[in-house]
């Protein structure tokens, strides 16, 4: 199930770089010589966030095991269902039920069919619900995270950007040496494998 279509806050900015390739050469080697600076404005891809963030792939799994489980669980009512129905209708074909009787089986058959409608109904928004809250957490925890993060770095701005979304300019045009993606996964996962080494 896609987690794409859920809100996630996200912030586009389209950098202009100019002074020519000279300017662009030293920005480079201070980056690798230097780390990026203080007070600079970086960026990371959300996307790969949520594709490598170990946290977001177990709640994934977690809440995926959910969904089949329900999804089988409804499979097999509803199977139950058609069963009953095709007797009954095999019944009336062959003229083997009273008026009443056909009467009260096709009432029970009707109620059946809307519970298990409304089950259904309820179970999907229960998932939808618990989809939302997985995103809720990660979102927090990819903030909170990022908020500690940049306490010891002290940029100015920390853009995210997720391509998913369908936004007017879903990309942030900026050099690479300011993309520090890798270390926020690589600082989310450090933090989660000691949350559970720690319980």
């Amino acid at each position: 199930m896609s987690i794409c279509a859920l809100v996630v806050a996200i912030v586009a900015c389209v950098f202009s770089l100019t002074g020519g390739e000279k300017k662009a050469a030293k920005a480079d080697e201070a980056a690798e010589t230097e780390g990026i600076p203080a007070g600079s404005i970086v960026y990371f891809d959300f996307d790969r966030v949520l594709e490598e963030y170990d946290m977001a792939n177990d709640l994934r799994n977690n809440l995926q095991t959910k969904m089949q489980n329900v999804e089988q669980e409804l499979k097999k009512k509803q199977n139950r269902i058609e069963r009953d129905q095709k007797t009954f209708q095999d019944k009336m074909n062959k003229g083997i039920l009273t008026t009443s009787t056909a009467n009260e089986q096709y009432q029970r058959l009707q109620q059946q069919a809307a519970a298990f409608q409304e089950e259904a109904a309820k179970k999907q928004q229960e998932m939808a619900e618990e989809q939302q809250v997985m995103m809720n957490q990660l979102t927090d925890a990819v903030k909170t995270f990022v908020d500690s993060y940049n306490e010891e770095k002290g940029y100015d701005m920390i853009l995210a950007y997720q391509m998913q979304l369908n936004m007017p300019y879903p990309l942030v045009t900026a050099t690479p040496a300011l993309d520090i993606t890798d270390e926020i996964i690589a600082g989310l996962n450090a933090e989660y494998a000691q949350s559970k080494a720690s319980k």
